[in-house]
């Protein structure tokens, strides 16, 4: 074993710099996630209770095992946006009857649960989750359909999201629904594609058109309960499976319905069945990640945090050692890691990394990215030593790798290095932020630079004087705009993460993560294309 050792001092005045800025950021954090608890907000979340119906989260709470851990994800999507912080769905993965589901729950508390373009694109991103990792799918259904204003944005895309549900079917992959109010239009495809399904006597009103609309198309006169209750789907129509007396009961047949499914994970299990726990303090990772991203930290520390009794065998450890890589467990998983430990990324760093990346897949063991990169080295020396083309080699090997990913930005993930560090245009499993952490074609400072330098050139060309006084005001605010629009916060409301994390928690969210993804084949890849040496 090769336990790693630790600098940290807690003690010291840069690492108190840097537990507060980071402190700073989670209360951010903490507000946004406090606005999407809210829903609606108190007083359409008290018309909901009083009607006698549970919102979303406690609709989970009782479907997900007694005191099992449930992994929200994109829980701020829609942050800074027009729509209320959430979306109006929750999703994540919960252990129900001992089987790892992805759960999608409607918010009606926000404008009826109506579906626009974030709500639509966080429900097709659990979708993904789903398939990638042979999740069953548990829907809570409350929805009033489209969000009318926004349809130009969402009737043509959200097609797929049924697409994705007979997918998931056809793939072997169980789906349950579980109709709990309105679901309405569109949404009535949900119950509609799904394998099982269960209403609620009295409460689900499932048909393609209301009342209203029918009489406007039709002329024919009818009432909720006829054209699309509970007690017609159940005896009548056939579609709903199970009839359910109120909202709990209906959750309790949604666990009768997984227990059911006699599930198996195709995965492997742990290869240690009591792991160790690290043998450093997770408390001090808010003091490790540095508080000025120009400033690197030894992204060892964080494994020393992380990994099963900070057990780390390192790979190549004097070769390219801008990149660390290596061996280790995490929650009894086998992993291999690759962290940048100076920002960075030169030849050597992205030709150890396309080995290490191979070696992997013949293991058939998955692969962790610990992000903290500026991304490619550039200048003439590095141009003609290739540093174009053995960048091309990580990416390559990103790029085709078949064993499973999972990322973390800790710090910055800037240029073709966010590429080559398994990004998220790279499609991990998982990809989840520290909330000091950014992300952008390059820093806001360069790029303003570059702006600058171009502007400089076309005046001179021109024979014109520069304007000091515009240039300097320019770049002041590319630098806010860039600052503002590469945050954390900005991004995981964009879904280009599946949530920002406290550091703190980082070891139980890739252990949650490694447990989901065994319930697929773990396999590597048999071939990586032309490398280009």
């Amino acid at each position: 074993m090769t336990i790693l050792d630790s600098a940290v001092d807690p003690a010291s005045p840069g690492y108190a710099t840097n537990r507060t800025a980071l402190l700073e950021r989670l209360a951010e954090l903490d507000t946004a996630l406090d606005q999407a608890r809210a829903g609606g907000g108190e007083k359409y979340v008290s018309r909901h209770h009083a009607r006698g119906k549970l919102l979303p989260r406690e609709r989970i709470e009782l479907l997900v095992d007694a005191d099992s851990p449930f992994l929200e994800l994109s829980p701020v999507a829609a942050y800074g946006s027009d729509f209320p912080v959430g979306a109006s769905v929750v999703t994540g993965i919960g252990v129900v009857e001992g089987v790892e589901c992805l759960i999608v729950a409607n918010d009606p508390t926000v404008r009826g649960g109506a579906v626009n373009p974030w709500s639509l694109a966080k429900t097709r991103r659990a979708g993904e989750i789903a398939l990638a990792n042979r999740l069953p799918m548990v829907n809570l259904v409350e929805s009033a359909g489209a969000d009318l204003p926004t349809q130009a944005e969402i009737f043509i895309p959200g097609g797929r999201v049924f697409r994705d549900l007979t997918r998931l079917s056809a793939a072997g992959i169980p789906t349950v629904s579980v109709v709990f109010g309105n679901a309405t239009a569109g949404g009535a495809y949900v119950p509609g594609m799904s394998d099982h399904v269960i209403m609620i006597r009295d409460r689900s009103q499932v048909y393609l058109a209301g009342p209203p609309l029918v009489r406007m198309a039709t002329g024919e006169v009818t009432d909720d309960e006829s054209l699309g209750g509970a007690a017609m789907h159940a005896g009548t129509s056939g579609l709903a499976d199970y009839l359910a007396v109120d909202e709990r009961d209906g959750i309790r047949l949604a666990r009768q319905c997984v227990r059911r499914l006699n599930w198996r994970k195709q995965g492997p299990s742990p290869r240690t069945a009591v792991p160790q726990p690290p043998k450093y303090d997770p408390e001090e990772l808010l003091g490790i990640t540095s508080a000025d991203l120009k400033v690197p930290f030894d992204p060892r520390e964080v494994l020393a945090r992380v990994l099963d009794g900070s057990d780390f065998d390192e790979f190549k450890p004097a070769y390219g050692d801008a990149l660390v890589t290596g061996w280790g467990e995490l929650h009894g998983y086998p992993v291999g890691v690759l962290a940048n430990a100076r920002g960075v990324l030169f030849s050597a760093e992205a030709q150890k990394a396309a080995q290490f990346i191979q070696l992997a897949n013949a293991s058939n063991t998955p692969l962790i990215f610990l992000q903290n990169t500026t991304g490619y080295m550039v200048g003439t020396e590095y141009e003609q030593r290739g540093i174009i083309k053995h960048g091309a080699l990580m990416i390559n090997a990103v790029s085709n790798s078949t064993v499973p990913h999972l990322t973390v930005n800790l710090g910055a993930s800037y240029g073709a290095g966010n590429y080559g560090m398994c990004g998220r245009a790279y499609e991990p499993r998982f990809l989840f932020t520290w909330p000091n952490a950014k992300s952008a074609v390059m820093g806001p400072a360069q790029l303003a630079g570059v702006l600058s330098i171009v502007a400089r050139q076309a005046a001179a060309a021109r024979g014109r004087d520069y304007d000091e006084e515009s240039d300097a005001a320019m770049r002041m605010m590319v630098e806010q705009q860039i600052e503002s629009q590469s945050g954390a916060l900005f991004l995981s409301g964009r879904l280009y993460d599946d949530g920002v994390i406290d550091p703190r928690d980082t070891r139980t969210v890739l252990g949650l993560c490694l447990s989901a993804i065994h319930n697929g084949p773990v396999k590597g890849a048999e071939g990586f294309g032309v490398f280009r040496m």
